[in-house]
């Protein structure tokens, strides 16, 4: 079993690492605009105790889109000249690891396809801003990844 948890702290906008029981850092991130909650279609981000399913997104280049668990040929960039800099879409960029629920209350977050992942939209961070997924930077999802595996606890409150 591993030692290490990620606690989503959706009043304070920020996840917390920790290791051992201890802090070891926090991430500004963003949880749904919808608020918290575990309903099919409700596009809130899941509540209580759940598990990293699958991680997908090894070595990718920083801002690579994924779709539909899918990685693209597409990067996304703040550069004006990149096609998709200026996309209103609420882009799944860079890594994913995908949750499951761990508990009755939200054992259908993997069928709703909530995620933790790296977003185009990094200037709403510390603002509840996404379609239920929790957003990170980019350069935090990458961390992330690294040190989170399959199985390892998240708790969102």
């Amino acid at each position: 079993m591993s030692n290490r948890k990620l606690l989503v702290d959706s009043k304070r906008q920020v996840a917390i690492l920790l290791v051992n029981n201890d802090l070891k850092k926090e991430y500004q991130i963003s949880t749904a605009s919808n608020g918290l909650g575990c309903e099919e279609g409700s596009f809130c981000t899941p509540i209580g105790k759940l598990r990293i399913a699958k991680k997908i997104g090894d070595g990718l280049p920083t801002g690579t889109i994924i779709r539909s668990r899918v990685i693209t040929s597409e990067v996304w960039s703040s550069d004006i000249t990149n096609p998709v800099s200026k996309s209103k879409e609420d882009l799944v960029l860079t890594r994913l690891l995908w949750l499951e629920g761990a508990e009755n209350q939200n054992a259908n977050t993997i069928d709703r396809y909530i995620y933790l992942h790296g977003t185009n939209q990094e200037t709403l961070l510390g603002t509840p801003a996404s379609h239920g997924c929790v957003r990170f930077s980019n350069f935090d999802i990458i961390e992330i990844y690294k040190l989170l595996h399959v199985g390892d606890e998240v708790e969102i409150v």
